[in-house]
């Protein structure tokens, strides 16, 4: 139960409302915007605010969520309910494109960490149950591609009768074209009509502009005139009759494209409930995505929701503060509040001006809000319960109609909130006794105070009155807080303070306006010095807790600092210790590599030695020396490793060169290593270039170059790069490569049969016909077609102008111009391609 009616407008909840419903794509997200209501079911709440969260992550993490064509189509479903009724062009395209939408949201939230694995998880399991039961209409989305091309049209072929009838349209308007241009010829050959005019429409008919004059030298029908009656349009008699042919012909056109229509939506008829519920499913998804980016602009989330009375908050700040200051470059001085079992009813007290207002409606609007299933601003490690009512009393509720004083307004709504009320309610009242006598206000506000009280009920109160800033030290579940105040500089602080109550600080807000000073002796005088000594205690004890609570802060904030430098330094020790082991490991690594690197070179050494012919001796030596080298490399300190490794190499580089210097000096003994001759590379030879496994055959030599065949590829390579191979073994590689390619040429042959080499882009607006003619010139150059046409008319010359400037900047195009007068003059456009 929320209470009065105007509880919206009160806390400032219908703002809100108004700007979360600009953040929808279409009407679908605006109307669950209107229906967004209070709800006291926890798991209902918990629901809707993790589908809110997993959409925000799906905003800051996701770059491939469909969020184009949130179409609402439902009228359109309902109208079609009724027999005989059809969906137009513009309302199928729509429906396409929105179905397309839900399919691929549908596609997108069903997905799961595993797509292989049947027990894989959601990364947003609010949202994939949301998406569970949805229907999508792929057979739907199928009928409507065969009767609609890519912009919305009818296609010529959404039916054989529409086929013929365009085509014998295209005929007889050419036809008429170019008798048009042959009697155009003629008039202008005789003087009868300018040099520069072309056929015009008028009325769906094919005209020519004559002067006046003139129209008598041509027999036919006068249909129009210019506004300054210098020019009418003729119909000569020799079009007359394929005029009316095409009159006719657009006739049956749009009878059978309603027949089309019709019969599609006979199809769609049955799945209509069925359509209307997929709608709802993307009107909600709407809704959250709304909710999901004014939680991102606001920076709002979810605390801790529990399933009790509670208010534990922290950093709560009032969005629609918060957005006003910003715009001015301020900040919003959070609010941190706890309401609890023990200390239901907060008595917030404090000077005017001091932020108690704030305070009551932050805490009114961030908890319907919660309830409402929005991300509310506050720290996410804040815990929130739920409540069953939420009462509110703010403001001047005077009525004349039904004589309601200020006063009276305030008693009745605490009647009805002492009726009302119980443990699981809210309460909010804006300052409790206020409007009538001092002394009797503040008794009758005592005395509803108590009523609250024993009903266990929660609640945020405001008040000036001593009476009650005394009952709340006096009662549990009652707990006094204070707005701060510094008197020194003489400002509010906006900060709530529990424990104690706030002086109002009359007496020095007084004196700072400039009050006489004799003025406010007089008033410390009449109200008594006793009450003026206790304000000052009140503002000392205020005074005094702020310090240290400023000291506690301080303290609170340092230990936190003092932690993350511990937790720093230990990270660092760890990643210290974790660099140390990956270069020790790096280092035995580097050392084993160095030790198979060193056996193979003296294995060689040895191999060499045995070809040579050498003693056994001289074999044993080297042996020795490579296990002595093993052996003091396993046994050295691992941080000079690297160092002993690279003397002992140097080591053996020296053995190794004294070596070859001794066979140098041994130069009288014959060589007894064989000399292999190698045969040069040739055409025909098989060959790869060295480090690769590629093989390909030589086709010629070009001096230093050679011309090799890789599969299908020639390339040009210098001959000592190139290394003899075994020829390749048969595969049927080729003939997989011919089978693409036939496929390939194969669709080509069927584009290029069904390619038109003309496209009517008249009627359409400027961009969409800018793109039907991108697309159209794309696929001409792609088939190979050396001329098209595009059809766009005279008209205001807006289109015309469009497409000559997009073609002129299209490499494939190598002219464009008018076509001949004959056949369409300024109104078509010919082009031709390179």
């Amino acid at each position: 139960m929320i209470y009065p009616q105007n509880f919206e407008q009160k806390i400032g909840f219908d703002q809100i409302r108004q700007l979360v419903k600009g953040k929808c794509l279409s009407t679908l997200g605006m109307e669950r915007v209107d229906e967004m209501a209070f709800s006291d079911d926890y798991r209902e709440i918990d629901r809707r605010l993790e589908q809110v969260m997993e959409f925000i992550s799906i905003l800051q993490g996701e770059d491939d969520f469909p969020s184009q064509y949130f179409f609402d189509v439902r009228p359109s479903l309902k109208r079609i309910r009724v027999e005989g009724l059809y969906m137009d062009e513009s309302e199928l395209f729509d429906l396409r494109r929105s179905l397309e939408t839900i399919r691929d949201v549908v596609r997108f939230l069903r997905q799961t960490d595993d797509e292989e694995d049947e027990e894989a998880h959601s990364p947003y399991p609010a949202l994939y149950e949301l998406a569970g039961e949805v229907m999508v209409f792929p057979i739907l989305i199928a009928r409507i591609n065969d009767i609609l091309d890519k912009f919305g049209k009818v296609k010529d072929n959404a039916s054989p009768e529409l086929l013929r009838i365009r085509r014998e349209l295209a005929a007889t308007t050419g036809s008429i074209s170019r008798s048009l241009n042959s009697i155009l010829r003629t008039a202008q050959a005789e003087g009868y009509v300018e040099k520069d005019v072309t056929p015009t429409m008028r009325d769906g008919r094919l005209v020519i502009p004559v002067a006046p004059g003139m129209k008598r030298k041509i027999r036919g029908i006068v249909h129009d005139e210019s506004a300054t009656g210098k020019t009418v349009f003729i119909e000569p008699a020799e079009v007359v009759e394929a005029n009316n042919r095409i009159r006719e012909l657009e006739g049956e056109e749009r009878r059978e494209i309603i027949r089309i229509l019709t019969d599609f939506s006979s199809v769609v008829r049955p799945h209509v409930p069925a359509l209307l519920q997929s709608y709802e499913f993307l009107a909600e998804v709407d809704f959250i995505r709304a909710k999901a980016l004014w939680g991102m602009e606001t920076g709002s989330g979810k605390p801790s929701l529990e399933e009790r009375q509670v208010v534990d908050w922290f950093d709560a700040v009032h969005p629609l503060l918060q957005i006003s200051l910003a715009k001015h470059g301020k900040k919003v001085v959070p609010l941190d509040i706890e309401l609890t079992r023990e200390q239901r009813i907060l008595l917030i007290s404090g000077p005017n001006a001091g932020g108690k207002s704030v305070c009551l409606k932050t805490v009114g609007l961030l908890q319907y809000m919660l309830q409402c299933g929005m991300p509310v601003s506050m720290n996410e490690r804040s815990h929130a319960g739920v409540f069953r009512h939420i009462f509110i009393d703010i403001g001047d509720e005077q009525s004349i109609e039904d004589d309601l004083s200020t006063y009276s307004s305030h008693l009745t709504n605490m009647k009805n909130m002492m009726k009302y009320c119980d443990g699981q309610s809210l309460i909010l009242i804006d300052e409790f006794g206020g409007g009538t006598e001092p002394q009797i206000g503040g008794a009758i506000a005592e005395a509803v105070l108590k009523r609250f009280n024993q009903k266990g009920t929660f609640g945020v109160i405001t008040t000036h009155y001593q009476n009650l800033k005394h009952f709340a030290e006096d009662h549990e579940g009652v707990v006094n807080g204070a707005m701060l105040y510094d008197r020194h500089e003489m400002r509010a602080l906006f900060q709530l303070q529990i424990g104690n109550p706030g002086s109002s600080f009359a007496v020095e807000i007084a004196r700072k306006i400039g009050l006489p000073e004799d003025v406010i002796a007089d008033a410390s005088e009449i109200v008594g010095s006793e009450y003026i000594q206790s304000d000052k205690y009140l503002q000392d004890i205020v005074r005094d807790k702020r310090y240290w609570e400023t000291k506690r802060q301080n303290i609170r904030r340092r230990e936190k600092q003092m932690e993350e430098t511990i937790a720093r330094y230990e990270r660092e020790l760890e990643e210290l210790d974790r660099s140390r082991k990956e270069i020790l490991k790096k280092a035995k690594e580097d050392a084993g590599r160095l030790l198979e690197e060193s056996n193979a070179r003296i294995e060689n050494t040895i191999r060499t030695i045995k070809e040579a012919q050498a003693e056994k001796e001289r074999t044993r030596e080297v042996r020795q020396d490579l296990a002595d080298f093993r052996r003091q490399v396993e046994e050295a300190d691992k941080a000079a490793m690297e160092e002993k490794i690279a003397r002992k190499m140097d080591r053996l580089r020296e053995k190794q060169e004294r070596r070859k210097e001794r066979k140098e000096r041994q130069g009288n003994e014959p060589s007894v290593q064989p000399v292999v001759k190698i045969k040069p590379i040739g055409a025909g030879d098989y060959v790869r270039i060295k480090g690769q496994t590629s093989v390909g055959q030589v086709m010629e030599l070009n001096g230093k170059n050679a011309v090799v065949m890789f599969g299908l590829m020639k390339t040009n390579v210098k001959a000592d790069r190139l290394e003899r191979a075994d020829a390749p073994k048969q595969t049927n590689t080729m003939a997989k490569a011919t089978f693409v390619s036939s496929e390939t040429q194969d669709r080509m042959y069927e584009k290029k049969l069904n390619f038109k080499q003309d496209i009517d882009v008249r009627g359409m607006r400027g961009d969409e016909a800018v793109q039907a003619v991108t697309y159209f010139i794309d696929d001409a150059i792609l088939v190979g077609v050396s001329r098209v046409r595009i059809l766009h008319g005279t008209g205001s010359g807006i289109l015309r102008t469009l497409i000559r400037q997009y073609l002129a900047t299209v490499p494939g195009v190598a002219d464009f111009k008018d076509e001949h007068v004959q056949f369409g003059g300024a109104g078509i456009t010919v082009v031709d391609l390179k």
